[in-house]
């Protein structure tokens, strides 16, 4: 993040869902409040639950509680999926809007993104068989989850592989079988999304704890 800062000027960091990275943000808004240069440092998400901002599901709102709201981060840097549209293709296509507006057009380039990894080898919310994994046009899109709640609106594959860095978090020995078919390079990732990440080469690194790691 301060290598960013310090080549650009400011830092674009994407954010993952799910309960694994509430610890790494928590040590965020503590360890590194003061440290990070949080004026420079604009927020995005990999994906997001279609549900209302404050319910308890949302991704934006747990990345609040843990750490978002105890940083000083400029409000206008934080940009969250807008789940108050009539539909979450509405929400995709508003959050792709973003997006573009940002990186002025071009390949979306996050400085880093976080991301996570499930029991079935999901990330962000790429399911096994979703047409995420293969879509090359758009960088946001709606998705059906076999998860709960099953609308979700995900960062295809092709905007995650092109952060300048990517760092997978997986916790526990449920996500060991996962880990070792997303690292696997016969894995298909149609089957084992989060496979698909290898496209990344050495930008993706994986951060496992000893109950995870194969």
């Amino acid at each position: 993040m301060h290598d960013a800062v310090a080549r650009r000027g400011r830092c674009a960091l994407l954010l993952s869902g799910g309960h694994t990275p509430r610890a790494s943000y928590e040590t965020l808004a503590t360890r590194y409040r003061e440290s990070v240069p949080w004026a420079q440092v604009q927020l995005f998400w990999g994906d997001e639950r279609f549900v209302p901002p404050g319910d308890p599901r949302s991704n934006a709102r747990m990345a609040r509680e843990a750490f978002v709201d105890r940083v000083p981060c400029p409000p206008a840097n934080v940009h969250p999926v807008l789940t108050g549209l009539p539909s979450a293709d509405a929400a995709a296509r508003g959050y792709e809007d973003t997006l573009r507006a940002y990186f002025a057009g071009a390949q979306p380039m996050f400085d880093l993104a976080l991301l996570g990894l499930g029991e079935d080898a999901h990330t962000a919310s790429i399911f096994p068989g979703s047409p995420a994994l293969a879509e090359r046009e758009r960088w946001v899109m709606a998705v059906a989850a076999p998860a709960d709640p099953p609308l979700r609106v995900t960062l295809t594959m092709r905007a995650l592989t092109a952060a300048a860095q990517l760092f997978v978090l997986v916790s526990g020995a449920g996500k060991a079988e996962a880990l070792r078919r997303a690292l696997d390079p016969a894995s298909p990732p149609l089957q084992y999304p989060a496979a698909a990440l290898q496209a990344a080469g050495d930008r993706v690194v994986w951060w496992a704890d000893r109950a995870a790691a194969p």
